[in-house]
């Protein structure tokens, strides 16, 4: 199976080592995404609402970026320092996916090693 670590144009690279977007196997693998600016690489807060669309904006971006879209994500996976704060996630997630369409999910618990973030997501599309 052949693998291809995507470059984004105008998307800082990560000073961590990760790619961003991974093609491999007719599939797309996002990095999970946080509420940050991707092209400057700097992190934004707020309220788990807020961090969690820019994640998804992220997300969206790179997807497209990559030839793909939100209608081409089959599976998520959501982390969150605070589960008991799943709704305030959920009501923006909702509004990235059509209903009856939505991916395949699995939401965890799990502090961010980075201080003020309190959601991650990741995403692993099919290619276009």
């Amino acid at each position: 199976m052949k693998r291809e670590v995507l470059i984004i144009p105008g998307v800082k690279r990560p000073d961590s080592p990760f790619s961003h977007v991974v093609r491999a196997g007719g599939f797309l693998f996002l990095t999970s995404q946080l509420s940050s600016d991707l092209q400057t690489g700097k992190l934004i807060g707020g309220s788990i609402g807020e961090q969690t669309r820019k994640a998804l904006e992220n997300i969206k971006l790179l997807l497209e970026a990559s030839g793909s879209g939100m209608s081409d994500v089959v599976k998520t996976t959501v982390y969150m320092r605070d589960v008991t704060r799943f709704s305030e996630m959920n009501d923006v997630y909702r509004d990235y996916f059509e209903e009856s369409g939505e991916p395949a999910r699995v939401t965890v618990q799990a502090p961010s090693p980075i201080e003020g973030i309190d959601v991650e997501i990741d995403a692993i599309a099919v290619t276009r």
